[in-house]
This record gives C-alpha cells, structure tokens and sequence, in this order.
C-alpha cells in the first residue's frame, strides 16, 4: 500500500502557475536557482563546482605527463559495469591521442572481484610488463591492501573514484575524488584538465554513464546528462551507432529511458556474465565490422542476463513470500545458485516489490558475494560498515552497496544484520511514499503543460518525473494487456463532460478486479506521449489510483 504525499496542496490551473510549483518542489525558489536549472551551462561544471581537490588534482596531472614523457607504461584501471567500462574509454582514448603507452584494464568479475585488487594488479603484471603507473577509474577509494601492494611493487598509484570512501583512505600518489559525479565523470573531468578544456567525444560517455549509475540527476550530473544526450544523438561513435541498431534503437529518439532500460543493460551484461572488456571494445573500436559483431554479443548476452535474473529473482521471491512472518525489515536472502553478476538485479527488484532493504548473496565455497539495494532514508553502506568485523571487504553507496564476507561467518553476519535492521527501521521508514506534486484537474493536462514539463527534464533521482493526482474522475474503460495480463489500460473522463484521456498503469494487472467501469476514483499520474503508427498524443502513466 502506497502512502500519497501532496507535496504543494494548492489547486493550479495555469500551466505557468503548475511549472513554478514544480520547481519549489524541487528545492528552486530564486531567480538564479531556477535560471540555473532551466538554462544549465556546461562551464558551470568543472574541479571547483564539484569539490575536487585541486592539490590532488595537481599531483595527479604532473605525474601523468612526466609518465608520457618518459614513456612509461599506464594501465586504466576500470571496473566491468557501464560507469566503469565508459571512464575507462574516456581516459585511455584521452592519454592514448596524447601520445601515451597506455593500456586499459578491466578486472574480470569472478576471478579478480570489483576495483583495484592484489589479484588484479599480478594478473595485469602479467599481461603488461614494466607498468610504472595505475590510474583507477570508478574504484579504489577503498583498496587500500591493494594499493600498498602496488607501492611495494614499485608502481605508482592515483585513484579517481565517486563511491563513499572509508575512514582510511589508501596510500595512493593522488586521490582525484567526488561523490557528486559518477566514476565517468570524474574521469571526464580528470581528462579535460590533462588537455586544458579540448573538445572531444567523451561528454555522450560521461552521459551514459551518469543515467546507468543511477546517480542523482540535479546540479552538476543534470547539466552533464542534458547536453550528454544531445551528443548522443549525433555520434560518429562507430560501437554506439552498432548499438542502436542492435537494439532497434532510433537515434533522435535517444531518452534517459533508453539508456537506462535498453543501451546501459547491454554494456553492463558482459561484466555481469562473461568479461567486461568486451564491452570497452564495442566502445572505443573504429572497425564498423567488429563493432558490429561485439554488439550482437552484447545483445545475445544480455537476453542470457535477463533469463537469469528472471530465474533467480522468482527463486528469491518465493524465499521472502515463505519466510514473510519472519521478515520484520531487512531481507536477507542467500543461495548457491545465484550468480554474482545478476544479485544486485535481484536485491533490486525485491526492494521494490516488497519495499524493504534487500540483501543478496551469492554463496561460494570460501567466500560469498553481496549486493543489497535499500529504500528512502536507511543508508545501506553506513549500516554494512557497522559490522565490518565480519567482512572481507565493503563499498557502495548510501542506496546500494556490495560486500564480500567468509562464508563460515555467513549465518552470524545474516543474524546480527537482522537484529540491528529491527532498531533502526521502523513502521514509518518501510511504509512507500508516494510523492505526488500537486493536485490537478484532469482538463488541465494538455499539450502546452506536456511541453512546460519536459523543460525540467531530464529525469531521474531527485529530479523525478512530475507526479499529479485528479480525483472523482470516471473509469471509462478499463481491460488487462500484455503478457499474462500484467498491465492495465485504461480510459478517464471527467463526469459531466466530453473531456477523455487515456492511460497505463504498467504492473497494476491483479487490481482488475478492484474496480470496474463507471467508478469514480483518484489517480496519482505522470504525463506521457504515446506514439502508435506515428500519431501522437498525451497519455496517463498511473502510478496508483484508489476509490
């Protein structure tokens, strides 16, 4: 049950009056936080703005170009999911047209783990010989043993990363940090100091990576992600364009929701099942024939990704549906069967049905993986570091994390996560808030207040798509849709007039029998434009509706 929040309780009829309140909703009531919103400047986007240190910074540079000059060997460390994988590309395509030995290194997921790693640095060793400098990409905030281990063998170290840093930070030469941005920003950032502002291709990366990280888009992130996707749009980039036909993506269509449910998914496949450095490839390769062939792959393997995720989340399910009296507000769920590469989908997908943190292992033999998702005001990596005394290792982020724990201490680490959730979550925390900006007459949603929305856009974390609620409007028509009647679709009209729109309510199928034709009911909306056969026309996105 969905709790409705009216966020502005007075009843607008202008569609200029409804933009205003959506912007005091959002935190902008001067003239200038509002011009800054509305008109975002790239150039309002650099070191200062975002809180680098410029000292760091500095040390970071000067050991990059005396790297160069002295030709020494430079591996870019990323990481195998999107963010990684586009900072990755980012900073070796920048060294590598200044003339850098330069080669990129994605660890392998399974065999080396997530960041910068003692197994990673002897396994690349191995493959690059001589390395003198590692520069991370979207890790190493907390490799502290890894980053020793590279000092010991004589190879310098400089950190850029977004994630939450622990109370240690390691030893590296330069740490070039930010929680504001995502790994691929900071890696953006880094590459256009190292070339004083030179226009490039990367800010279509710096995007898609952005939206795939899921991290806030306000400030700084929103500025990146609005001009990001007008790039996008446009690229040469030979992998991209593979891509989009791949996924029968049309190119000036190109959305936040397109990177987020179509193109991010296919990057982050290979690092989830087989190696991410393939997914590298699709992105920095000039050959159209071997884009080509990497983009099918990404295709095929993200349809393997899906079938199990599919499997492992109903396998998961069933696990919290037969353990529900026990679950008071933490779930906890463990198997041998789970794949590594899919339990952060899955702790997702139960957080938002059951909307409850959700912690998900991977069981192995000497050590078991983590991932856990949470929910609005519970900070998942402060309450995991609470009892690191039973960790390998931890890092994330206030709303998703991951960690590695001895299995022996499994069952002990599931107990004593379980016992500290229960003073820490009440009834309040684990009840959904549905946001809802304003109340609206349904005869106000037109074209010109569509319009007057997409000016806030793009949209995402804590800059969320526009919620409205009508209420006694009328239930016109109403049927289930789409596979095993999932969905719903439906028709509203105000009673006493001609007005009609229609509507989707995605995932609402089982409330078929809750209502029927000709009630009245409040809905709580966003606003979309349905395109069928090339016409256009707004429709509903029901978020919740009740009598």
């Amino acid at each position: 049950m969905k709790k409705w929040k009216t966020l502005n309780t007075s009843q607008k009829l202008e569609t200029e009056d409804v933009i205003k309140i959506l912007l005091e909703n959002r935190g902008l009531k001067t003239k200038k936080e509002i011009d800054e919103f509305l008109n975002p400047k790239l150039e309002q986007v650099n070191i200062k703005s975002i809180g680098i240190d410029k000292t760091e910074l500095r040390k970071a540079i000067e050991r990059i170009v005396k790297a160069i000059k002295n030709k020494e060997k430079i591996v870019v460390f990323g990481d195998y999911d999107a963010d990684g994988i586009c900072g990755t590309a980012i900073l070796w395509e920048t060294l590598h047209s200044m003339g850098a030995d330069v080669m990129p290194y994605i660890p392998h997921r399974i065999e080396e783990g997530y960041g910068l790693s003692e197994t990673g640095i002897k396994n690349l060793k191995l493959k690059i010989k001589n390395c003198g400098l590692i520069i991370t990409i979207d890790n190493g905030i907390v490799a502290n043993k890894a980053v020793d281990f590279a000092n010991k063998a004589g190879i310098d170290v400089i950190v850029t990363d977004h994630h939450v840093p622990s109370k240690k930070l390691p030893d590296a030469l330069a740490i070039v940090h930010t929680t504001k941005l995502c790994g691929a920003g900071v890696a953006y950032l880094l590459s256009q100091e190292i070339k004083n502002g030179e226009e490039d291709n990367h800010l279509e990366l710096v995007a898609l990576a952005t939206v795939a990280d899921l991290v806030p888009l306000v400030g700084a992130n929103r500025t990146l992600v609005k001009f990001g996707i007008e790039k996008l749009r446009q690229t040469k980039r030979i992998g991209l364009l593979e891509l989009y036909k791949e996924s029968g993506l049309r190119q000036s269509e190109i959305g936040v929701y397109e990177i987020g449910h179509i193109i991010a998914p296919r990057l982050n496949a290979m690092g989830r099942l087989e190696d991410g450095i393939e997914s590298l490839r699709l992105l920095c390769t000039n050959n159209q024939e071997k884009a080509r062939m990497l983009a099918y792959k990404l295709g095929s393997t993200n349809r393997q990704r899906q079938e199990l995720t599919i499997q492992a989340v109903e396998h998961a399910r069933l696990e919290v549906i037969s353990k529900k009296s026990e679950i008071k507000s933490l779930m906890f769920i463990s198997h041998e069967s789970y794949q590594q590469g899919v339990i952060g989908l899955v702790a997702g997908k139960l957080t938002e049905e059951f909307y409850r943190p959700a912690i998900v292992v991977s069981i192995g033999e000497k050590y078991s993986k983590a991932s856990a998702r949470s929910i609005s005001g519970f900070n998942i990596i402060e309450f995991i570091r609470e009892s690191s005394e039973f960790l390998v290792d931890a890092g994330g982020h206030p709303m998703a994390a991951g960690f590695t724990v001895e299995t022996t201490k499994l069952a002990l680490l599931q107990k004593t996560f379980e016992e500290k959730a229960l003073t820490l979550l009440d009834e309040e925390k684990l009840t959904r808030i549905l946001r809802v900006d304003c109340e609206l007459p349904l005869s106000a949603v037109d074209k010109n207040l569509y319009d007057g929305i997409q000016n806030l856009a793009p949209f995402g974390m804590r800059n969320p798509e526009p919620v409205f609620v009508s209420k006694d409007v009328v239930i016109e028509d109403m049927r289930a849709v789409g596979i095993n009647g999932k969905h719903l679709k439906l028709q509203f009209r105000i009673q006493n007039s001609e007005f009609r729109i229609n509507a989707i309510a995605f995932g609402m199928g089982e409330r078929l029998g809750e209502f029927k034709v000709g009630d009245k009911v409040d809905i709580a909306y966003t606003i979309d434009k349905d395109t069928w056969n090339g016409n256009k026309k707004l429709q509903l996105k029901v978020k919740d509706l009740r009598k």
